[in-house]
């Protein structure tokens, strides 16, 4: 029984860092654009082997890949704004580029608060 309480407290544990750290990201992605997400991945790696077996894990991996393909396309339109005819399709890329990232960090609340892991 308090092995078992142990691990609850544990899960609790991972699953409320998982919260913050979801918040911490919205945060800098709303008001830097993703540029300060840099400090809740590096709690994502650092953390995420500590909730290894759990569906917390799941969300940790969501979150660092949503951190890298979202650096990946923002710094892709930025490479194209440098031109001027690449100007139109880097604000394209831009704009879904942060619809995307809003939508999974969305989804990320959602599932953590359900209990579920991520896909």
């Amino acid at each position: 029984m308090a092995q078992e309480l142990v691990l609850d407290n544990n899960l609790q544990s991972g699953k409320n860092l998982a919260w913050w750290l979801y918040l911490f990201h919205a945060a800098s992605f709303f008001f830097s654009l993703g540029a300060f997400s840099w400090i809740p991945l590096i709690l994502n790696y650092v953390k995420r082997d500590d909730t290894a077996g759990t569906f917390v894990y799941s969300h940790h991996s969501w979150q660092i890949r949503s951190f890298w393909w979202y650096f990946i396309w923002m710094a892709l339109g930025g490479v194209l704004f440098l031109t001027v005819i690449g100007i139109p399709l880097a604000w394209l890329i831009w704009s879904v580029a942060w619809v995307w990232k809003a939508y999974r960090l969305i989804k990320g609340f959602i599932y953590l608060n359900d209990n579920k892991p991520m896909p």
